[in-house]
């Protein structure tokens, strides 16, 4: 399809080949419109076709601005129901390189609404859960991946007098900020900022999860590369409180992803599997009390790494869209058994017992 084609075709370029590239598709006026684009500022009227097309399901949401002033949006798929319902929060693209993120977080919306009617688990947990999704978090990083240095990885906030730029979104959250994992240098690609939540990105959406935690049951944040479902925490080798079920839904969702093309997925918390870091979004979900929180680490292991060839974009977003809907299946099943509402904002966090447990993962 032209969708597939013009992901393919602007993912895995050089920063060279993107500023040629760029130059001679503007000069054609070639560039794709509607659902089609990657490049932010097209991401921002696919956003606004999507939600035109989709009037019925979709609305397209103010967030904040980022650093450069560029305005944050985000997409809500909401059946519209005369119950209560809960949310299911994705953001892609808070480190810049990452392209495949916000590939996927644009692929995942254009399943949703294409299959919604037919499939039968989309349908089920859209009577129930509302989705909030984030393409690009990182805007302005993002553009300069794409005009400047196409591995940058930060936001773009001017430190020293503008002699460095740009703090690591992914460090700047209010979950053991600065305690390890970090730098406090403005040239390092992991500089955690001036202070917890000091960067506009980070702050527009802890300002949102955090009006709305009490409705939000699980937080998924789609990240590049390694292979990787990483459950809380960066910070300590403490599991979290609900660390069993939280493994035991990532390795059926990592299971589930095996299955379309083999691909492996290892499963763990970020300090045991991978690194110690602190300040990261997904940690401080968990903590403000959202019960189910994931980082994905997409496609591949370090062989491309950030500049996955176009080959692999499809088939990295058709196996990650099956764990993804394996986690919200299983929310939804476990949150509202038999389709029926039976939450207040507190019964969320109650853990079940270990018999309870087993008997919900069977």
């Amino acid at each position: 399809t032209s969708y597939m084609f013009c992901l393919s075709y602007l993912l895995g370029m050089t920063a060279a080949e993107l500023r040629w590239r760029k130059s001679v598709l503007i000069r054609r006026r070639v560039w794709c419109y509607f659902e089609d684009l990657i490049v932010w500022l097209h991401i921002y009227q696919w956003m606004t076709e999507i939600q035109n097309s989709n009037s019925e399901l979709v609305t397209q949401h103010y967030l904040g601005n980022t650093v450069e002033n560029r305005p944050m949006y985000y997409l809500q798929i909401s059946q519209p129901l005369d119950k209560t319902k809960k949310i299911i929060w994705m953001d892609c693209g808070i480190h810049a390189r990452e392209w495949i993120a916000p590939a996927f977080c644009q692929w995942f919306v254009k399943e949703i609404l294409q299959n919604y009617k037919s499939d039968p688990n989309i349908s089920r947990f859209l009577q129930n859960l509302d989705l909030y999704i984030l393409p690009v978090l990182n805007i302005d990083g993002y553009i300069y991946s794409w005009e400047k240095d196409r591995l940058w990885r930060k936001n773009r906030s001017p430190y020293m007098n503008g002699t460095c730029y740009g703090t690591d979104l992914n460090r700047n959250f209010n979950s053991s900020w600065g305690s390890i994992g970090v730098s406090y240098n403005c040239s390092s690609i992991i500089f955690c900022g001036s202070g917890p939540e000091s960067e506009p990105e980070t702050k527009a959406v802890a300002q949102l999860i955090e009006k709305k935690k009490s409705d939000i049951l699980c937080y998924l944040t789609i990240h590049s590369y390694g292979q990787y479902i990483l459950i809380p925490y960066g910070s300590t080798t403490e599991p979290a409180s609900n660390s069993e079920e939280l493994m035991y839904v990532a390795e059926k969702a990592a299971a589930a992803l095996m299955q379309k093309y083999g691909t492996s997925y290892e499963v763990g918390s970020t300090s045991l599997i991978l690194y110690s870091n602190s300040g990261s979004s997904r940690d401080w979900a968990h903590m403000i009390g959202i019960p189910f929180s994931y980082t994905f680490e997409l496609r591949d292991k370090g062989t491309h790494g950030f500049v996955l060839p176009p080959d692999q974009i499809q088939p990295t977003c058709e196996e990650t869209m099956l764990a993804v809907t394996t986690i919200i299946d299983y929310v939804d099943h476990k949150y509202f058994p038999g389709g029926a509402v039976m939450l207040s904002s507190t019964s969320v966090l109650l853990q079940p017992t270990s018999e309870g447990l087993r008997h919900s993962l069977k």
